[in-house]
């Protein structure tokens, strides 16, 4: 089997419109709502060619993202990475929007930074070069 690349990516949310507002926020433009109501996602997609599908509506609502926040450690897909042009830019951005950066890390030439989407889905951000290297290893990795 050859793969050619990532479809898309399906993240669970619990409100449509305020997650669909997060990733619009993200540069993701909507193009369908193919029925949340009834299990089927809304489609977004960013410029790059990434394409996320919101996918509800949840039934079980809380503050914890089972895979990532709680100590027994679950099987499945945590987050999500997305490669930026520039980590401080990244940052910039995050600040000025007042999403929160949760985890940084770097391994080698890359550096990452950690969000929350607003269902407190992983979202890793990836800049590669020596100028977004903050030089922390994984002592910071959520």
């Amino acid at each position: 089997m050859q793969i050619e690349g990532v479809n898309h990516v399906g993240i669970r949310v619990g409100d449509k419109q305020r997650s669909i507002d997060f990733y619009a926020l993200l540069g993701f433009k909507l193009i369908n709502d193919a029925g949340f109501e009834s299990g089927h996602p809304v489609i977004m997609k960013h410029a790059s060619g990434v394409v996320v599908n919101l996918l509800g509506p949840a039934t079980v609502s809380g503050d914890s993202n089972i895979l990532m926040d709680i100590d027994e450690k679950h099987t499945g897909i945590t987050h999500v990475a997305l490669t930026v042009s520039s980590l401080q830019d990244a940052k910039d951005f995050l600040g000025e929007h007042k999403i929160e950066i949760t985890g940084s890390f770097n391994f080698g030439k890359m550096s990452a930074i950690f969000i929350r989407d607003p269902d407190r889905n992983v979202i890793e951000l990836d800049a590669y070069g020596p100028d977004d290297c903050d030089g922390d290893g994984y002592e910071h990795h959520p």
